[in-house]
């Protein structure tokens, strides 16, 4: 009978007394007691670590989507492309997660719905800064997060700048495109309407793409974005109304037909409509 393997014997590290280990590197204890379920339902850690995780990611989609829109702005693409695929990459693991979810029925989300109180993810800030950064830049939704002036702040700070759509025109302006009035926008708080110019240089794009090749990639990616984006909508709907049915969110919205009213915002309107003029 051998011996029981001793990754030592390799040159494993062993002995952390005065060393970094991987649970102070990534400050586990912190993160593994955020869990504080309010009620002796099974299922409610499983309702606190989706939501968190889900936090996780989108604390990551952030990053890369800051990281994007710098580099389009600084004319570098190539590494834009590489944080926009991973953005997507990040909705798919969001998609997922809603299938872990969809385990808890009806019955077992009622044994702890209540002590949720008026908490939702309606409210969740970073979900409002993707939105805001990707383009979509409904000012009501600024509502949930004024009673945390550091969060609205946050958020204010976003609106003050071009979204990542709207560096993608501003690119496109730059490189001899006629953008219309995008090219003259200075008021980058609220939601732009749909342009005609706009669409026709995207039509211009699509319609040769090895001339213009690295606008097209960038086309592509932001599609891909959006697309994953889409699919967790329509997930984050489904599991609502498989779990709650159409009963009200506890944030107070008409659940999930709130959800499926959100369904029809389009972030990146030209490129989908310009699938139809090609």
């Amino acid at each position: 009978m051998s011996e029981p393997y001793d990754p030592a014997s390799e040159g494993a590290q062993m002995s952390f007394k005065e060393r970094m280990s991987y649970s102070d590197y990534l400050h586990l204890e912190k993160v593994l007691e955020a869990q504080t379920p309010l009620s002796s339902a099974h299922d409610e850690m499983l309702f606190i670590i989706q939501h968190q995780t889900s936090e996780l990611w989108m604390k990551l989609a952030l990053h890369e989507i800051g990281a994007a829109i710098r580099s389009i702005r600084a004319d570098r693409l190539e590494p834009s492309f590489k944080m926009l695929s991973r953005v997507a990459r990040i909705f798919e693991q969001l998609n997922n997660a809603w299938d872990v979810l969809r385990t808890m029925t009806p019955s077992e989300y009622t044994e702890f719905r209540d002590a949720l109180g008026q908490s939702s993810g309606f409210q969740s800030w970073q979900y409002r800064a993707i939105e805001f950064m990707a383009g979509n830049r409904n000012l009501a939704m600024l509502g949930p997060h004024k009673h945390r002036p550091d969060l609205s702040g946050k958020l204010e700070a976003i609106l003050a700048e071009p979204s990542l759509y709207d560096e993608a025109l501003l690119l496109l302006a730059r490189n001899g495109f006629d953008i219309g009035a995008d090219a003259r926008r200075t008021n980058w708080r609220e939601t732009r309407s749909e342009n005609e110019e706009v669409l026709v240089a995207w039509q211009t794009v699509y319609r040769d793409p090895q001339r213009y090749w690295m606008f097209y990639e960038l086309a592509e990616k932001l599609v891909d974005f959006e697309d994953y984006f889409r699919r967790w909508r329509f997930n984050h709907v489904t599991t609502v109304e498989r779990i709650i049915g159409l009963k009200r969110g506890t944030g107070g919205t008409s659940g999930a037909s709130y959800l499926k009213k959100m369904l029809e915002v389009v972030l990146f309107p030209e490129l989908w409509t310009v699938r139809t003029r090609l």
